[in-house]
């Protein structure tokens, strides 16, 4: 079930490449890359997953709630991160011409649904 919800997330969003559900400590649980994608999305992930935790650690610091999204941007690729629970998160590559805002909107429907398979 969780394949077939990344691989939703990454099809309906123009520009999507690839997409993952990930722990905070770095281990893929499942990921799914589109055929034309080109990015290895496992080792995006945990090299983003070290950042992700240092930035909930410093909103834990400032006191300004628990962090939700995160959206990375360079010249290559677009990362948008989403929470989905204390020890999980999903996440979505897309190129930098792809569908942002269409992105963030399935990651906010697919974050649930990944949320209840986990528990």
């Amino acid at each position: 079930m969780f394949q077939e919800n990344l691989k939703r997330l990454v099809a309906e969003t123009e520009g999507g490449v690839a997409g993952l559900l990930m722990g905070f400590d770095g281990i893929a649980v499942e990921q799914y890359t589109a055929p034309d994608g080109g990015v290895d999305i496992q080792t995006v992930g945990m090299e983003f997953s070290f950042i992700l935790t240092q930035v909930r650690k410093a909103a834990e610091i400032l006191e300004v709630g628990a962090v939700q999204e995160i959206a990375i941007r360079t010249a290559a690729l677009t990362m948008l991160i989403r929470v989905v629970s204390p020890e999980y998160f999903v996440a979505l590559a897309i190129r930098p011409d792809g569908n942002f805002g269409k992105g963030r909107y399935l990651l906010r429907l697919v974050a649930p649904k990944l949320y209840a398979e986990i528990v």
